[in-house]
């Protein structure tokens, strides 16, 4: 069995990439520069877009299970394409904000389109990344060890990108997954502060927190360029749409992340450990594994 992963040299795609290829699995990779993917020996890099369906000309042939990275306005014609090319399995990287009811616009369309193609289909939809904090706080940690955030008592429970990938790679590879939408979260209800306080723990250096108003973080996202530049709005202005601060899902916004006087969450969000059968990961695991990353 041959599987198709899309957006495979993302933060997500490659670690699914890896994942599969360490379970002994047949592994195609789709990314638009093959020179430069970078992916373990043994893999079938080709060239494609999901942007840009004509160049899936051959992606799917003999694929019978895929991966698909979320392109909302060629989903249809990517899966239609894939169906009619034998795929039998599809695994959507989703979101959590589709559970929550705030995104119809761009995750939901892919799930929509998959769904209506009539073959099996699990859903994997992650809450707030921890990745995020590497884009919005590394600048600053790296330049001048210190985090600039007004809300450093928001909380909420954000997730390692390998726990994600770990319940993709698990509804690919068995049986038991189809028709399931799986809510993939962090372990743990960790505050900002105390999430600055784990990655200085990591580095084994004195981080910072300086409390600063919503405007001036505004003003300083947009100036630090990047992630951060890109998403200011959502990151501080979605509060004034729902009532709560947000988190980010790659780079949609998180509406179920907790406001700053929110209660923790009643009871334990699902988790990884509900598919893989493995505890997820903790937020001060991931700033380990990223450590380098913020030095």
């Amino acid at each position: 069995m041959t599987i198709l992963v899309t957006g495979a040299t993302g933060n997500v795609g490659r670690l699914v990439v890896e994942g599969l290829v360490a379970a002994g699995a047949g592994v195609r990779a789709l990314t638009r520069d093959p020179g430069t993917a970078r992916l373990p020996g043994g893999v079938d890099v080709v060239a494609g877009d999901l942007a840009d369906p004509s160049t899936l000309a051959s992606a799917f042939d003999g694929i019978q299970r895929l991966y698909l990275y979320p392109v909302p306005a060629t989903a249809r014609e990517v899966v239609g394409r894939a169906v009619g090319a034998g795929v039998q399995h599809i695994v959507v990287l989703s979101s959590g904000a589709v559970t929550a009811g705030f995104d119809t616009d761009y995750h939901l369309p892919v799930e929509q389109a998959v769904e209506a193609s009539g073959v099996a289909w699990t859903h994997v939809r992650p809450g707030e990344f921890m990745l995020n904090k590497l884009w919005l706080w590394g600048p600053t940690i790296r330049a001048e060890r210190v985090v600039r955030d007004p809300f450093p008592d928001a909380a909420w429970c954000p997730v390692h990108e390998r726990d994600i990938a770990d319940v993709a790679v698990t509804a690919l590879l068995n049986t038991g997954h189809a028709g399931r939408a799986y809510d993939v979260n962090g372990p743990q209800f960790i505050s900002r502060r105390h999430q600055v306080r784990a990655i200085a723990e990591a580095i084994s250096e004195d981080v910072r927190l300086e409390v600063v108003t919503p405007d001036r973080a505004r003003q300083l996202y947009r100036e630090q360029g990047g992630f951060a530049a890109a998403n200011a709005d959502f990151l501080l202005g979605f509060e004034d749409y729902s009532g709560n601060d947000t988190g980010l899902v790659g780079d949609q916004p998180d509406p179920a992340a907790a406001a700053p006087s929110d209660p923790a969450p009643v009871g334990p969000l699902p988790t990884a450990e509900q598919v893989t059968g493995r505890p997820a990961r903790t937020f001060a695991r991931w700033a380990q594994d990223h450590a380098d990353d913020f030095r």
